[in-house]
């Protein structure tokens, strides 16, 4: 009788383990996306130091303070997507485990929603920003 529970428990323990690789990946995720936030944030530092070397050499000022501006907004922005994503993969993880233990699945898509739809605006951002700065 003991095999049998043991085998029984070991599909759900399989179960349990991919839903935790799953949600790590998400975590994995957000946490690169939030580290390119950074990123572009300090970009826009970057780009103020910039603009000061170019104003004393006689540049062009105005088109790069628009740069430095724009890529601070995107950079947190990018960092509170990923904030939002990440709690809304614990909610996820959490759901899904509840599901495996009741043995019962339910199919959830609206992290996998707010995830193309977060690309996806950020894409339209950057392209904006490309085209804003001349490149």
């Amino acid at each position: 009788m003991k095999l049998k529970e043991k085998t029984n428990e070991y599909p759900r323990a399989q179960a349990h383990m991919a839903n935790e690789r799953t949600f790590l990946a998400w975590i994995r995720t957000t946490i690169a996306i939030m580290a390119f936030g950074f990123v572009v944030e300090k970009f826009g530092l970057f780009m103020m130091k910039f603009t000061e070397i170019l104003t004393a050499a006689g540049g062009k000022r105005e088109k790069v303070e628009g740069m430095e501006h724009y890529s601070s907004h995107t950079g947190i922005f990018l960092i509170a997507i990923g904030t939002v994503i990440a709690m809304l993969a614990f909610v996820k993880y959490m759901n899904t485990e509840k599901q495996i233990n009741g043995e019962v699945y339910l199919r959830s898509i609206a992290l996998d929603i707010l995830m193309t739809i977060a690309i996806i605006i950020i894409a339209v951002l950057f392209t904006l920003h490309l085209i804003q700065s001349g490149i």
